[in-house]
């Protein structure tokens, strides 16, 4: 649902007259001038002893909290940025600076940005502001006591006044809160019916047009790598939604498709995961949620070229029915695939929905999905993994992941690993039998199933869950991958 907050902007800074009527404010300050800019502050000079009492201002990251000495006693929490600040660094400060603010449920908070102007002050503005959507951001909950928070309703910003009104940021924004919201119910509430269902309504509420290929479809479709994940669901609700956005001006070409794996649960199948690693698997979908997400923003921000979105809906389930090693199935395209690891599902729902997207012919094709431990194990998980059959575009995802704060590392995928593909008895197997190198296995198994020599990006998800939150975001699910994907596609303009 679109934010119901209201932000007012204000170029000047704030009196104090304005300061006494609010009892919580957050400002940020250049850190090489933060005593000189605190001046021009009303209050300043108190502000300025209790920062003196800790060097926190001037070492970024590490907001100080302290209460006014005016009639409320209103709470600010300040810190200093710099303009070498990387976008990353900017937004982990800028989730520290709004988190107490933000923790009683206030109806208004005000935003200072002093000592900072133009482009650079937009900058500082837009991450705070990117904070505190998603501070605000509802995720599910199920206890039966838990304390009701009021809705912030009202920003005011001084000091920023771009002409945009941070258009982009909301968007962004409402995309990555669908995204976590969607991948933090619990698996008894988003089965692939349950979600096709939540999709419904917003397809509705969005103007898409929406497709639903059942399993019954995509028998037809012969698609039997997705259909071997599927068959072993005691209820046959797997399948494969495709949705449509298309601009007011109509333009059939040039668009981009995105793609997400969206297995609700993951038990491993035959080949059973242990307890522990069973655990989270309800997240297995956060691919799709992280497609449709992107899907949200640029539908708000009426992106002049159509947008596909593809998601993939299964459950990996153990029982009689289950598809198992050594099996052999037969993809969409034709291609056979013979089964090493059951818990290596993604990649079979994902290649049918590739080989199905590519037929609209896009411009570009990004998926994402929660794919690989391997890619975890390399990274961490602050970053994700990218690839892409276009080894000119790797200085831009990279550049796209710097620039958004969604930071993305990008892997080789060289013809020669197609040697752990190798079958005896198929056109290529599933995954290596020791997961040797399974991110960029899986990466160059995927490849095969994107047609027509189309650009294509895959992202390999391993920041889509951080503990204590990551960048703005607060939450340990962290909806990663929406505003990598507007920077790639708006600023870096990948699809012309």
């Amino acid at each position: 649902m679109p934010f119901p907050l209201k932000l007012q902007q204000h170029k000047a800074l704030p009196g104090k007259t304005a300061l006494d009527a609010l009892e919580h404010w957050i400002a940020l300050l250049p850190a090489a001038d933060f005593e000189q800019t605190c001046g021009t502050l009303p209050y300043g000079d108190f502000i300025l002893r209790v920062c003196r009492r800790t060097d926190k201002p001037q070492r970024d990251r590490s907001p100080v909290v302290l209460n006014l000495p005016n009639g409320i006693a209103s709470q600010l929490s300040v810190a200093g940025a710099g303009d070498k600040t990387s976008a990353f660094d900017l937004l982990t400060l800028a989730r520290r600076l709004v988190a107490d603010p933000l923790r009683g449920g206030p109806s208004e908070i005000g935003i200072v940005i002093a000592g900072f102007h133009g482009a650079e002050a937009k900058r500082m503005a837009e991450a705070l502001l990117a904070a505190v959507l998603a501070a605000i951001a509802e995720m599910p909950r199920y206890k039966r006591s838990r304390q009701e928070r009021q809705a912030l309703k009202l920003v005011r910003l001084y000091g920023a006044e771009p002409k945009d009104g941070f258009q982009r940021t909301f968007a962004e924004a409402e995309g990555n809160n669908l995204a976590r919201y969607l991948t933090g119910l619990p698996p008894n509430a988003l089965t692939p019916r349950l979600y096709r269902k939540r999709v419904a309504v917003l397809a509705k509420e969005n103007g898409w047009r929406m497709e639903f290929l059942d399993t019954r479809a995509l028998a037809q479709k012969k698609a039997g790598a997705f259909l071997a994940v599927a068959q072993g669901s005691p209820e046959p609700d797997a399948g494969i939604i495709h949705l449509q956005y298309h601009p007011a001006r109509k333009r059939e070409r040039g668009g981009v498709t995105l793609v997400g794996k969206g297995i609700c649960f993951d038990t491993g199948g035959v080949n059973l995961k242990p307890a522990n690693f069973m655990l989270g698997m309800h997240k297995d979908m956060q691919g799709s949620a992280v497609a449709l997400g992107t899907l949200l923003a640029l539908t708000r921000l009426q992106v002049p070229f159509p947008v596909h979105c593809w998601m993939a809906l299964a459950t990996n389930h153990i029982g009689p029915r289950a598809y198992k090693p050594n099996d052999v199935v037969t993809a969409s395209d034709g291609t056979t695939i013979e089964v090493i690891n059951t818990d290596a599902e993604g990649r079979m729902v994902l290649a049918d929905t590739l080989a199905l997207a590519s037929g609209e012919k896009p411009a570009l094709i990004i998926d994402f999905a929660t794919l690989t431990g391997s890619c975890k194990r390399a990274l961490g998980n602050a970053y994700s993994g990218v690839f892409t059959n276009r080894p000119e575009y790797l200085p831009g995802l990279i550049a796209a992941g710097r620039d958004s704060g969604e930071r993305v590392w990008p892997f080789p995928a060289d013809e020669d690993y197609d040697e752990f593909l190798e079958s005896t008895v198929a056109d290529t197997k599933q995954c290596h039998e020791e997961g040797i190198a399974d991110h960029i296995v899986a990466a160059r198994f995927l490849q095969r199933f994107v047609k027509h020599d189309i650009p294509w990006i895959h992202v390999d998800l391993s920041s889509g869950t951080h503990k204590g939150g990551l960048a703005h975001v607060p939450s340990d699910i962290t909806g990663f991958g929406v505003r990598f994907a507007l920077n790639l596609l708006l600023d870096k303009k990948l699809i012309g």
